[in-house]
């Protein structure tokens, strides 16, 4: 499920998400969130890395989830004329009675977070 090079939206996020990094963890992918509270999700071999910019007042967190405590993802979907499931780009997150969602530029994105974070919190 790793990949040599981490795949990724936009440079100065992978870097903030390289700064924080454990001893041995690997970056799998950093994706761009748009829509309200807009910030990023990144995923490495470890944990997902959400950065939410509507925090209080202007402040930004950086919060880290390890897959353990992770109990469910959720495709959330607006179906499309055509019968796509993952038309809309958005994810939901269960993390014990907190539900954070991201939602994405493109479909593909919302597959690969999807897939990873089964893998990681299953394996």
């Amino acid at each position: 499920m790793t990949n040599p090079e981490p795949v990724f939206d936009k440079n100065g996020q992978l870097e903030q998400v390289q700064e924080v990094l454990l001893n041995g963890e690997q970056v799998i992918a950093v994706y761009d969130a748009i829509g309200v509270g807009t910030g990023f999700i990144g995923l490495t071999d470890r944990r997902v890395i959400f950065m939410d910019k509507s925090f209080v007042g202007k402040e930004e967190a950086l919060t880290s989830v390890p897959y353990s405590k992770i109990s469910a993802v959720s495709l959330v979907s607006n179906r499309s004329f055509a019968g796509q499931f993952f038309s809309s780009g958005k994810i939901a997150v269960h993390i014990g009675t907190h539900i954070q969602e991201v939602e994405f530029r493109g479909d593909k994105k919302t597959k690969h977070v999807h897939d990873v974070i089964m893998h990681y919190s299953t394996v």
